[in-house]
């Protein structure tokens, strides 16, 4: 055994490992068996998985791969036809899933509800009828503006289950942006709720909903579900009482349409201030949720998984689908991690026996604030397996995730990189191999993973390039919503027939990966490149601060500088002496060409709501430019801290 793993699997994990019988299953030998094949022949190996993981279709598929007309419009499961929710809900009528917990929600003020998935399937039904009963029908756009409830996962079942398509909306979005996405999609329809509970106040959400309408001219109804009791005034003949609806239909069963056909448009913000809709499928989110998280991540029926997620991005659908096709049981915790106590999100873990627990690298680092007491009166011995995903880790968050989440290292992390418009994971951590710290242990099954030069070249163990795919994957958006140009711009232009992800990724002498974080926001002075995260990791080390972020500023000698924003530690004020103190550490770590050139140091950094950094926002804030998109911006008060910090440099 290296002396530098953080974890090995051990007999517990590896005897039983759903990954284990999926690769003797396809008849392969090993991993990198199951890996390479997949990547030489993508048809034997989606045909070869949808068999395995029991898809279900109406019309069986003709064909599963059409590439005809290039690797960028792959058409998938040609000539079939399914739904998505009668393959993670359906699917469970007639056997013991049926009865069990389906989902578990903890609100923030502690209240508990629960569904089984018979009773899931019921409010399902109820709330499809009842579409469908004001004309909702399959094709038409529907936008799901909810905070996390029980009622989010109906309504993400219940349009999927008439065949509609689902957009996502993020729970804190203004009107400007609900109207920007739902006139993309043509939306016909809205389902909201009175008001959201947000660190103990009403947050109103009807209200915005209204303001946005007027600017939807496609929004024919609006569906209200009253959760708070807050003032909900209803326009006469568009706004309906989810409560009230007609229910006449609830025995219908799932429409089938074709089996590629839209399901979602997510949107991802950009920096043209146009966000882009991401086109997943019933049978690409079907098939990639269900195979990533049973097989890969090794996700079991009597596992209860626990990950902090809005709806509003891929996270909470993607985790949704892979936990309800297994039929395990998934806890939905309502507000923050951190309110109204500090370990709010590990006394929940706990009181729900969470065995799977998923959060973000960013989330971590704001809760070792308060130190791992907090972590430790809480009883999380049932958890199993540690996930995480949205951004690379630090290798001190990492281990004291690891240590005191994980009880005492015990429990492997599995570290997911994918995104939206992958539909899900295509490198990523599992029960099978060794890790390090901040690792993956290589790609996903089906992907063709590759990390390559800029001339698309695959580069060796210790060289930096970028993450791309050589093969379509089943879960790849299916396009740009109304903009094919800018699909094939954003990921296929660089290199000729590879996906270009945007992010730097290199693997070591033994086979792990790791990501250093975007490529367009990759470091370059004087012809010596740095990842963010790497520098970032370097400050945070340092203990005088919390979180940090690194940013390329414009430098007239050396091309680019580096500038970092980061928030003081409890206790830590903010000095010439700490600046020093950090810039040294940079220097330590990567050189003098990397010494920063600014420091700033915040009260806060703008985030997104899945908690990842927005580097780009504060880079166009201290060069006083336009920032761009800033629909995705979870913390706007950290707009004015960054600009506040800038001025006073």
């Amino acid at each position: 055994m290296a002396s530098d793993y953080t974890w090995v699997p051990t007999p517990e994990y590896t005897d039983n490992a759903n990954l284990t019988r999926f690769i003797r299953a396809l008849g392969c030998g090993d991993e990198a068996e199951l890996v390479r094949r997949s990547t030489e022949d993508p048809d034997w190996f989606w045909n070869a998985a949808i068999a395995e993981l029991g898809i279900r279709f109406g019309t069986p598929y003709e064909k599963v791969m059409d590439v005809s007309e290039g690797l960028p419009w792959a058409k998938w499961c040609v000539g079939g036809t399914m739904n998505f929710t009668d393959n993670v809900l359906d699917r469970h009528r007639g056997t013991p899933v049926w009865d069990k917990e389906a989902i578990v929600w903890h609100g923030e003020d502690d209240s508990v509800r629960r569904l089984t998935y018979a009773e899931l399937d019921g409010e399902v039904r109820n709330l499809a009828a009842g579409l469908t009963a004001l004309g909702v029908k399959a094709g038409d756009a529907v936008g799901v503006y909810m905070p996390i409830l029980p009622e989010t996962v109906v309504a993400f079942l219940a349009v999927s289950r008439i065949g509609a398509i689902i957009s996502p909306l993020f729970s804190g979005f203004g009107a400007e942006a609900i109207v920007k996405r739902m006139n993309d999609a043509g939306a016909v329809a809205a389902i909201t709720v009175d008001s959201a509970r947000r660190r103990g106040q009403d947050v109103p959400m009807k209200q915005v909903m209204d303001e946005a309408a007027a600017g939807i001219p496609t929004l024919a109804h609006m569906i209200v579900l009253r959760t708070t009791g807050a003032d909900c005034p209803m326009v006469e003949g568009r706004d309906h009482d989810w409560r009230d609806l007609d229910r006449a239909d609830a025995d219908a069963e799932p429409v089938q349409v074709p089996a590629d056909q839209a399901m979602m448009i997510a949107y991802t913000s950009g920096t043209t201030g146009r966000p882009k809709g991401v086109v997943l499928t019933h049978c690409g989110l079907g098939v990639k949720g269900a195979l990533d998280f049973h097989v890969s991540f090794d996700l079991k029926p009597e596992d209860r998984l626990l990950w902090l997620a809005d709806f509003g991005w891929v996270t909470g659908p993607y985790s949704m689908a892979g936990t309800l096709y297994t039929g395990a049981t998934f806890i939905l915790a309502e507000g923050t991690p951190d309110w109204p106590d500090k370990g709010r999100i590990w006394r929940i873990a706990a009181e729900h026996g969470a065995t799977f627990f998923g959060i973000a690298p960013t989330a971590v680092r704001g809760l070792m604030r308060y130190g791992p007491e907090e972590v430790q009166k809480h009883d999380l011995s049932k958890i199993r397996i540690l996930a995480s995903t949205g951004e690379p880790w630090t290798e001190e968050a990492w281990l004291w995730f690891a240590e005191h989440a994980g009880d005492g290292g015990r429990c492997p992390i599995i570290n997911v990189c994918g995104g939206t418009e992958i539909g899900g994971g295509f490198i990523a951590g599992n029960v099978l191999n060794p890790q390090r710290a901040c690792c993956f242990a290589g790609p996903l099954p089906g992907m063709g993973t590759d990390i390559v030069d800029g001339q698309g070249r695959p580069v060796g163990p210790g060289e930096v390039g970028e993450l791309v795919l050589r093969n379509p994957s089943i879960g790849l958006s299916r396009g740009i919503w109304n903009d094919p140009e800018r699909y094939i711009e954003t990921y296929w232009s660089m290199f000729p027939n590879l996906w270009r992800h945007g992010d730097w990724a290199s693997r070591d002498a033994d086979g792990l990966w790791y990501v250093h974080g975007r490529s367009d926001d990759t470091i370059q002075v004087a012809g010596k490149r740095a990842g963010p995260a790497e520098i970032e990791g370097l400050v945070m080390a340092t203990g005088k601060v919390v979180e940090a972020a690194a940013v390329a500023l414009p430098d007239p000698i050396k091309g680019e500088a580096v500038l970092i924003a980061a928030i003081p530690a409890p206790g830590v004020q903010a000095s010439d002496e700490i600046a020093a103190e950090l810039s040294a550490a940079v220097v330590k770590g990567l050189g003098k060409a990397f010494q920063p050139k600014r420091i700033l140091f915040v009260d806060d950094l703008p985030k997104t709501r899945s908690l990842k950094i927005m580097r780009r926002v504060i880079r166009a804030l201290v060069l006083e430019e336009n920032p761009g998109d800033l629909t995705a911006l979870a913390n706007p008060d950290a707009i004015e801290a960054v600009r506040r910090a800038a001025k006073a440099a």
